[in-house]
């Protein structure tokens, strides 16, 4: 297929050709603030205090942060960023980024509003993908419990089946109108029963093509391991698999529960144990295209630039279905639009819901970015490269 452009992540005038000057200046001046550590620092209590006392600040976080790396509250209020993506040949991930609940009403609300993104996906090719957290639809003590091994009571019982019942409505709805949902990594102490559902979810519905995703954090020094193992069962009982692989979101927390509990850290040594396990998992679905349908959801330019290396050189086609590039929304526009440009599938996590259930989101896109400081000063070179290149 014959590219439009030679790929480079360089290229800040098509990395940030759906942004205005408006959108550019506020992106500049947030990551700037956002490089501030102590604001990161005093901000999310700050910020909830006064969220929780009825101070006048969603306004202001709705402007500034919230527009910045969410589409809106409702999937409504998405429909500009999943327009502005498109026009950059970049899909949309609905995310609805509800969190922490701990009722049932909530759960069945939020399995409705699940599938109601997969059902807005079926009507457009602009969502390729949609995703959901198991702790979306269920109580995070009760997976604890079921991970730790501990015996259900009558009534956990009935609630576990409801989490059930509730994923499998979800991946039922995934399955009839042809999307494919991608189920989230969590923390290790609750992981082993997310994994189990999801591959049960896999052998009833990826028969014929991967509807359901599962996620390998490549930042747990065990997962590779698992990936492997799970395409071997995968090929013996006949099914597709489907993984979404990252590097890992609970870092600092899963060291410090380690720590404190006494068990060895289920996380990598070093960085660059992560990004070798990473890009060795890259390797193995890419050796694996017909078995493994997958998502890299990174932001390291290096990882992308080896995963295209690799398509090239196992002559995998850009558009081929079982290979999807994934960064979030507000960052590495430079490698999202860029590969979009190159022909390759891309598409961003868009975040939605109400501004305060969102606000644990935000915090920790907030505490990542400064926590890698090379991704931080990055994106500000980037976009002060390309409000010079427009003269403003």
């Amino acid at each position: 297929m014959t590219k439009k452009h030679i790929l480079s992540f360089e290229n800040t005038e098509i990395a940030f050709r759906h942004s205005s000057n408006a959108d550019l200046k506020r992106a500049y001046w947030l990551f700037k603030l956002i490089n501030v550590n102590l604001l990161v620092k005093i901000g999310p209590p700050i910020t909830n205090f006064a969220v929780k006392i009825g101070l006048p600040i969603k306004g202001l976080i709705k402007a500034t942060i919230f527009k910045h790396f969410c589409g809106g509250e409702t999937i409504r209020e998405c429909e500009k960023t999943i327009k502005s993506l498109e026009s950059g040949g970049v899909g949309t991930i609905l995310d609805y980024s509800i969190e922490g609940e701990d009722d049932e009403q909530v759960f069945d609300d939020t399995r409705e509003e699940i599938i109601r993104t997969i059902k807005r996906a079926a009507k457009d090719k602009a969502i390729p993908i949609t995703v959901f957290k198991i702790t979306g639809v269920g109580r995070f003590g009760l997976l604890e419990k079921l991970d730790a091994g501990g015996e259900l009571t009558a009534t956990e019982q009935q609630e576990w089946q409801k989490v059930q019942d509730r994923v499998l409505a979800i991946c039922e709805k995934a399955h009839a109108v042809n999307i494919p949902v991608m189920i989230d990594a969590e923390e290790t102490w609750i992981q082993d029963t997310i994994d189990l559902l999801a591959l049960n979810m896999m052998r009833r519905f990826n028969t014929g093509k991967a509807i359901v995703y599962n996620t390998y954090q490549l930042y747990r020094h065990d997962k590779l391991a698992s990936l492997k193992s799970d395409n071997e069962l995968a090929i013996k009982e006949k099914f597709i698999l489907g993984a979404k692989l990252v590097r890992g979101a609970y870092m600092e927390k899963e060291r410090k529960r380690a720590e404190e509990q006494g068990y060895p850290s289920p996380i990598q040594p070093t960085k660059e144990a992560s990004d070798t396990d990473f890009n060795l998992a890259i390797g193995y679905c890419t050796d694996n295209i017909e078995t493994i349908a997958f998502v890299a959801g990174t932001h390291n330019e290096a990882s992308c630039r080896l995963l295209t290396q690799q398509l090239d050189a196992k002559k995998i086609d850009h558009k081929n279905q079982h290979v999807y590039f994934a960064q979030l929304l507000g960052m590495s526009d430079n490698l999202s639009f860029n590969l979009a440009d190159a022909d390759y599938n891309v598409a961003k996590y868009v975040p939605y819901g109400p501004i305060k259930a969102v606000l644990p989101y935000l915090f920790r896109r907030a505490q990542e970015n400064t926590a890698i400081a090379g991704q931080m000063s990055r994106e500000l070179s980037l976009i002060v490269k390309e409000i010079k290149r427009r003269n403003l």
